[in-house]
């Protein structure tokens, strides 16, 4: 499955989140990651987040999709992150 995932979460999670998610998926702007992930890595990842978020005070928001097959990318402007930048 393809997935986009956006968060918003205090300032001293910010590090922690990123490096969570970039074991999964590619970095693409601020709080912003996306990447084709498996089901199992998929619900690892959201485990993994749980643990470290406060749910009374950050969001974290997952867009999935089947695939992106019927789907554009377009970037203006500035091109941040990306597969190259994967960890």
């Amino acid at each position: 499955m393809f997935v986009i995932l956006v968060y918003d979460v205090g300032e001293k999670r910010v590090t922690k989140v990123l490096k969570t998610a970039r074991k999964h998926l590619y970095w693409v702007q601020n709080s912003v990651l996306e990447g084709n992930i498996s089901e199992s890595s998929f619900k690892q990842l959201k485990v993994e987040l749980e643990k470290i978020i406060d749910e009374d005070y950050d969001s974290v928001i997952f867009y999935t999709f089947r695939t992106t097959k019927y789907s554009d990318r377009e970037i203006m402007g500035v091109k941040k992150g990306g597969e190259d930048n994967f960890l």
